[in-house]
């Protein structure tokens, strides 16, 4: 399903972070990026999700498939058409809007059916976070965000 062929990223055009980095992660699996710290691991999720670019990385050398597409080219919003997002570590809530609104947004570039499932799974695995959906997200632990 996902595939990373032999790659290298580098920053600012001098600055070699990633070189011969080839994983492959079947449909139904479930895969670890494990290692130290500034061993590469967000530096390969950022690859695959498009973001280096916003940092002044780029894929040099090797290539990044879905489902045999090469992906490694396209921009990071036709990354997320095809499935692929990716969820930061920290509180990346919008602190001013509520945990319903925050949801709806992460959904946003599904259709409304599609979020309100999404939404309704998350509130059946998170009961806490039902009970608090209309409560600004800024005032939740950090647990809860």
């Amino acid at each position: 399903m996902l595939s990373l062929n032999n790659l290298e990223v580098v920053y600012d055009s001098v600055i070699l972070v990633l070189k011969g980095i080839s994983l492959e992660v079947r449909e139904g699996e479930i895969t670890a990026l494990l290692g130290a710290n500034g061993a590469g691991k967000t530096t390969t999720l950022k690859a695959i999700s498009g973001l280096l670019h916003a940092e002044r990385g780029e894929v040099t050398k090797g290539s990044i498939e879905l489902n045999g597409e090469r992906i490694d080219r396209l921009p990071p919003h036709d990354i997320v058409r095809r499935g692929i997002v990716q969820v930061f570590e920290g509180r990346r809530v919008f602190v001013n809007l509520t945990v319903e609104e925050n949801l709806v947004v992460g959904g946003h570039t599904a259709a409304l059916s599609v979020v309100r499932r999404g939404i309704d799974s998350a509130f059946g695995m998170f009961p806490i976070l039902k009970e608090r959906r209309r409560q600004q997200a800024g005032y939740l632990s950090g647990g809860e965000q």
